[in-house]
């Protein structure tokens, strides 16, 4: 797919209908959409107008928060990746009783925005690379603005406090009921003091020097933190408590990897902090946890000194300086030991990964869990999650991004299916060890045969770390020749006991985000699915309503709400579900 010239103004979209125009450009621009910028916020809450049937009776009270990028362009001709488009976060309160959602909207005020932005004029400016951008209306060349806190990945509602969170540094503390941003919210600062910190696997090596040359380096010049807090966050609802994990900022350069581990109660008491040492050079956006281990699975890097040069000279992003490394036929997993006191499998050493059949790179986990056989000892772990092939990912093109036109190219994010290796899609990993921690079998297949592209893997968050039965993720129809694959266009349900699947679809040219579980019952299944649907053709956000025990069914739609026009945006990453946010928020 050829990219179009690209106006100073985004063509109206109901103009781009498939009867008038090549598909080829209407699939482009409606792309475009999705990633356009909104500057405005909103002063008060809006309430949404009801579409499409009607807010249940009994849906629980809260706020249903979402996060993701807002601004992609600034006034003065550079253009940024999403990922480090400044953080947006969106709120629908629900009102239980008189079933009533109001919308509000607001921008993470972290210190880039801050400068970033002009409220007087209304004007942006952008002055900070960001990892995954080139500016070409601002400093360019010795620009060492790298690290780009825009906050725009993830939120958590978490012992009285609403966090937004990135992948390079501390989250910022919002006012959950009007969503003003307090501060800079210092998860790791002083744990060393709190707790004696435990450290595994670390040997004195050459490593360790290169470390001690790159730190002032990295601190210094390029002010990233110590410690990188990753944007993935676990909740372990049968402890109640919230489980966390950062790498070492100069693991990013080094073929060694440093993660610390904390977990918290329900009043941000740090329990535990745990640090493990991988002598790997590994790149974790996400991470899964059961009742014994913390698991990773090792997505493998390696730094390119052309890359590096063109970088630190301004002429490629700093992401260019690290590159995939596919040498491995295998994907390392790392079982790592959850509570160091507590003796199990025989004392496996957790050094020594256990190799995946199949060379995969991992986008995001669903769940795992962990059985126990009584009778021969056997520990059986299953792992749901979205990987890729490593000749499919690409870290200078996620999302279409093309860093030297300031363009989104839908055609790198749609390449046939078995070009270049395998797209995103649902896998389930099985692992069986003896009770001497050996393991005895180990395989890696698409979960129930569902070949499609799809992402964004939730289930119900009281079975986080348990057994569970359904998965749901956004994923594709491939009804769209020119778009078959993403943006996502379909809701799936798996049953993985069962092994079958069922789908609710959108309308023609409109797509869907991440879902959202909200449970409202005993069953594992009883409760709503959360998502925004984004109907391009017409330039309008919706906030739907699905039962998710009726997916697959022809009234599987519960309610879909319209949020103004004027107040559209776009397309968002993960949000926090309204059951849990509940006893955080108050003004909305």
């Amino acid at each position: 797919m050829s990219i179009p010239t690209q106006p100073n103004h985004v063509p109206s979209s109901s103009h781009l209908t498939t009867s008038n125009v090549d598909d080829s450009v209407a699939a482009f621009w409606d792309y475009q959409f999705l990633f356009v910028s909104q500057r405005s916020e909103t002063e008060k809450p809006v309430t949404l107008r009801v579409v499409d049937g009607a807010v249940p009776s009994g849906f629980p009270s809260g706020t249903y928060y979402l996060a993701g990028p807002g601004l992609f362009t600034d006034d003065y001709g550079s253009t940024v990746h999403p990922l480090d488009g400044h953080g947006y976060l969106r709120a629908f309160g629900f009102n239980g009783l008189t079933k009533e959602v109001k919308f509000m909207a607001k921008y993470v005020k972290t210190e880039a925005q801050v400068e970033e932005h002009d409220p007087v004029t209304d004007t942006w400016r952008f002055t900070h690379r960001g990892p995954f951008s080139v500016l070409k209306g601002g400093k360019r060349f010795g620009n060492t603005k790298v690290m780009k806190n825009v906050a725009n990945t993830s939120v958590l509602g978490w012992g009285g406090r609403l966090l937004c969170f990135w992948e390079g540094g501390d989250p910022y503390e919002m006012e959950s009921g009007t969503l003003d941003t307090l501060h800079r919210f210092d998860v790791m600062d002083g744990c060393d003091s709190l707790l004696d910190s435990r450290k595994h696997g670390r040997n004195d090596h050459v490593w360790d020097v290169a470390a001690s040359l790159l730190k002032p380096i990295l601190y210094g010049v390029f002010k990233m933190p110590p410690k990188r807090l990753l944007s993935h966050y676990k909740i372990d609802a049968g402890r109640s408590r919230l489980l966390t994990m950062s790498c070492n900022a100069e693991d990013m350069l080094l073929p060694c990897s440093n993660f610390t581990f904390y977990e918290y109660d329900s009043d941000f008491k740090l329990l535990q902090r745990q640090e493990f040492s991988i002598p790997d050079h590994l790149m974790i956006h996400d991470w899964a946890f059961t009742d014994t281990y913390y698991i990773l699975f090792a997505n493998r890097v390696k730094l390119d000194l052309t890359g590096s040069m063109k970088a630190l000279c301004g002429l490629s992003p700093m992401i260019s300086a690290l590159s995939l490394n596919p040498s491995k036929p295998t994907s390392p997993i790392y079982l790592l030991p959850r509570f160091p006191n507590r003796s199990v499998n025989g004392g496996r050493d957790w050094r020594v990964p256990i190799q995946a059949p199949s060379q995969l790179w991992l986008l995001h986990f669903a769940n795992a869990f962990e059985q126990n056989d009584t009778v021969n000892g056997d520990l059986e772990i299953q792992i749901f999650a979205v990987a890729c092939s490593y000749h499919w990912f690409n870290f200078q093109k996620m999302f279409g991004y093309n860093w030297q036109s300031g363009k989104l190219d839908p055609s790198i994010m749609n390449l046939k299916e078995g070009e270049n290796g395998l797209l995103p899609h649902l896998v389930k990993l099985y692992i069986k060890l003896d009770e001497d921690g050996n393991c005895q079998r180990c395989c890696l297949e698409p979960l129930n045969g569902w070949t499609k592209p799809s992402d964004f893997p939730v289930i119900n968050p009281k079975f986080s770390g348990k057994k569970n039965t359904y998965i749901y993720a956004a994923t594709s129809s491939g009804s769209r020749q020119m778009l078959p694959h993403f943006p996502f266009d379909m809701l799936v349900k798996q049953n993985v006991s069962m092994g079958y699947a069922r789908t609710w679809s959108t309308g023609a040219r409109r797509y869907i985000g991440e879902p959202t579980f909200v449970p409202s019952g005993s069953e594992e299944d009883d409760g709503y699915l959360l998502l925004v649907e984004y109907a391009v053709s017409i330039q309008r956000c919706y906030l739907v309503i699905l039962d998710s025990k009726r997916i697959g069914e022809s009234d599987a739609l519960v309610a879909r709400l319209e949020v103004p026009k004027n107040l559209n945006f776009p397309l968002a990453f993960h949000g926090f579900g309204p059951v849990i946010a509940s006893n955080i928020c108050s003004g909305i």
